[in-house]
């Protein structure tokens, strides 16, 4: 995730790309003319998910320490106190899925036996498991896979530890903002060809920039069968109403919600919003309710940024208790229940 105002996020080839899509989106297509037969029926329900990210926002140049655990601990330490963790996101908001960081440092270094144990614990939790790769950060943090010569070593490993375990799911990259649609595209189809083994429907490929459409990926005939993950945030605009958030997130979509899951959305929890009730002069409250109301109506799983992240105000759950012991509580209650809306509980919003 990133927390860039909008009017800075994008590079120069980007800027190109999205106006490319954009004008192509005012002739009457999608943002890449993706047709409705790209997209296979069915729907993404069933990933209802959260977040587990670092402190650091999961860019880092060394090892990845997920908030609660120490790169200290051992696999059963790791393990036990994933456990925990792994099982309030389920008891406080009733999710099934975690998203996971990966980088070289940490798999291909003594802390992957350990960090293994994050992965076991969710899997016999019965939780899905997407483990996406993270670059770097300072100079690294460009978007672009920060070195080839780790990157495949790392996948080498972590496809064969997991490609036999059917709730474990790949994601070749975290916001390719670096490559244009068309060279991202051509990455996703690379790392498809190097991992076959790797069934495509536990494959989940970016959308192109950061995440921020699926579009383009979506029309691309050499991802066909894997999911697409999309990231939508409310601090991309100033200001826009309930409906004008409603209509960005669909252009963003396209026709291809039946294969999207929105692995990363998340808006401010700890500054007291309510989020169960309209208030059309709050940016955040229009976004959180549109987007929720948009992927409880097109069946689409999502996965919340964060469920959990020391010292981020848009983390869903704090960390409680004995730190050996870990549990988790809800910071704002109407986030959680629009996140069980969108997941096709609870109530609507209330006027």
């Amino acid at each position: 995730m990133r927390r860039t105002p909008a009017r800075n996020r994008f590079t120069p080839r980007l800027r190109t790309a999205l106006a490319a899509v954009a004008i192509a989106a005012i002739g009457g297509t999608t943002l890449a003319g993706s047709p409705a037969s790209a997209a296979p029926s069915g729907d993404t329900t069933q990933f209802k998910g959260v977040n587990w990210a670092d402190p650091r926002d999961n860019f880092a140049d060394d090892t990845l320490r997920l908030s609660g655990l120490s790169t200290s601990d051992t696999y059963a330490q790791t393990y036990a106190k994933s456990s925990r963790i792994i099982s309030a996101f389920r008891a406080n908001l009733g999710a099934n899925t975690v998203r996971l960081p990966i980088n070289p440092y940490t798999v291909n270094g003594s802390y992957w036996k350990s960090y293994r144990g994050v992965i076991d614990a969710a899997t016999a939790k019965g939780f899905k498991v997407i483990v996406s790769y993270w670059e770097g950060t300072g100079e690294r943090r460009d978007g672009f896979i920060d070195d080839t010569a780790t990157y495949w070593p790392m996948w080498d490993t972590v496809v064969k530890a997991y490609q036999g375990n059917s709730r474990v799911y790949f994601e070749p990259m975290n916001e390719p903002h670096g490559y244009t649609d068309t060279e991202w595209a051509d990455m996703a189809a690379k790392w498809l060809d190097t991992y076959p083994s790797v069934p495509r429907n536990r494959v989940f490929v970016s959308g192109a920039g950061y995440n921020d459409h699926v579009t383009s990926v979506c029309a691309d005939p050499r991802l066909k069968g894997t999911y697409l993950s999309l990231h939508h945030y409310g601090f991309w605009k100033e200001y826009a109403t309930y409906d004008q958030w409603v209509a960005d997130l669909k252009e963003r979509i396209g026709d291809c919600a039946s294969r999207t899951v929105a692995d990363e959305f998340g808006a401010p929890m700890t500054t007291g919003l309510d989020y169960n009730h309209p208030a059309p002069s709050n940016n955040y409250i229009n976004f959180i309710q549109a987007v929720t109301d948009t992927f409880r109506e097109l069946k689409m799983g999502s996965v919340y940024w964060p469920g959990l992240r020391t010292d981020d105000t848009y983390s869903l759950q704090t960390l409680t208790g004995d730190p050996a012991r870990p549990w988790l509580a809800t910071i704002n209650q109407s986030g959680a229940d629009r996140l069980a809306w969108a997941w096709g509980r609870g109530k609507p919003v209330q006027p």
